[in-house]
């Protein structure tokens, strides 16, 4: 039997109709969609298609998606991009202790090339506050980068209320959506927000296929350099194939958000109130109602998270806030940021539902856990 799997933050297996979508263009239209012949006009037209689809779930114009090779590439171009840009009337930027390494590791390499970055802090439950945001901002700052929803505990920042303040301000907005877009509404209008990354294998699409919605008038240094592909945005003939599957899983998002949503939430609460029931010393890490629906972040006392993972491993998949080596633990920037006690944090598990996730399989998760923590307590 095969393990239950919860961890769909980490990535997520692929819709049936997403499959049935890319399937034509593994097989058959095999065309170049910048080429001039009739081999062109069908990925050319499955192309158009899946912009029309990203914008939609997005509620965004289909000429501010531009696709790039994931979240990774699409954090990477916001951030560098404007850093190039913008150089002239700044070199400052704003973001958060708790950023996905795609945005933190991209704002240490611009720290060594002649930008300062003001890291935010946040509070217990992963939030970011607007007083400190406001409080960071400088006549140079350029860009605000904060996640929409973290990764670990599922926290979902005021996203809104940050493009609100930076407006007032002339100030670029970033955020990362890769773990809230199909989870939770991502409304690029609403909320105001000037470039947005996207994942597709976090959202039912393949791996290595992404998008950066890019808002009208928003200017950004190319950062792949070649031919005129993306509307001469980012060069590289486009990967039609895992274009059309992320196109299709947004669709599929858009269409179900509101049953899926409900799913996972109902589906990660008979998760948590098995696993409370059962283990005495657990406490949720997060904000416990803004909160992505699938996101369960826990933490068992005087446990190491690694040593819980191996012994459930074979029957349930899922992943640690702490790795434990030697007598020394490594606990993961999230939790740090949050201030979580290490004799907590060091036990963490982040349990994530999904889609696909049962009730049966919860039970079963449920006892498994609630059982293996009960024999290290003995």
């Amino acid at each position: 039997m095969k393990p239950i799997y919860l961890d769909y933050n980490g990535t997520t297996p692929h819709e049936p109709e997403v499959i049935a979508a890319m399937r034509p263009f593994l097989e058959e239209e095999f065309g170049n969609p910048s080429s001039g012949h009739l081999y062109a006009v069908k990925p050319r037209q499955a192309l158009d298609t899946a912009r029309r689809q990203v914008a939609g779930l997005l509620n965004c114009d289909a000429e501010e998606v531009i696709f790039t090779s994931g979240g990774t590439e699409a954090n990477n171009w916001a951030i560098l991009g404007t850093a190039h840009a913008l150089r002239g009337r700044g070199r400052h930027i704003v973001t958060s202790r708790i950023e996905h390494p795609a945005v933190l590791n991209v704002c240490a390499f611009l720290e060594k090339n002649g930008c300062t970055v003001t890291y935010l802090p946040v509070d217990s439950q992963g939030m970011v506050t607007i007083a400190d945001v406001a409080s960071a901002l400088r006549p140079d700052t350029i860009l605000i980068s904060i996640m929409h929803a973290n990764n670990e505990v599922g926290t979902i920042q005021p996203m809104t209320e940050i493009a609100a303040l930076a407006r007032t301000r002339g100030i670029r907005v970033h955020t990362d959506a890769a773990q809230s877009a199909g989870k939770i509404p991502v409304d690029v209008a609403a909320m105001g927000v000037d470039l947005l990354s996207l994942a597709g294998h976090k959202l039912y699409a393949p791996k290595g296929v992404g998008a950066l919605c890019i808002r009208k008038g928003v200017m950004l240094e190319t950062f792949m350099h070649g031919a005129g592909q993306e509307m001469g945005r980012r060069a590289g003939t486009e990967n039609i194939l895992e274009i059309v599957g992320l196109g299709k899983a947004c669709e599929i998002a858009a269409r179900n958000l509101e049953h899926h949503f409900r799913h996972m939430q109902a589906m990660r609460d008979r998760l948590q109130a098995g696993i409370t029931a059962a283990v005495a010393d657990v406490r949720l890490n997060g904000h416990p109602e803004r909160r992505l629906p699938n996101t369960l972040s826990l933490s068992f006392r005087d446990i190491e998270a690694n040593r819980l993972l191996e012994a459930i491993g074979p029957a349930v998949a899922a992943s640690a806030g702490a790795a434990c080596h030697a007598g020394s633990v490594a606990i993961s920037h999230v939790l740090k940021a949050m201030a979580v006690p290490v004799e907590w944090a060091m036990g963490t598990l982040r349990l994530t539902t999904g889609r696909m996730t049962t009730a049966e399989e919860v039970e079963r998760a449920v006892q498994i856990i609630g059982g293996t923590v009960g024999r290290f307590k003995e």
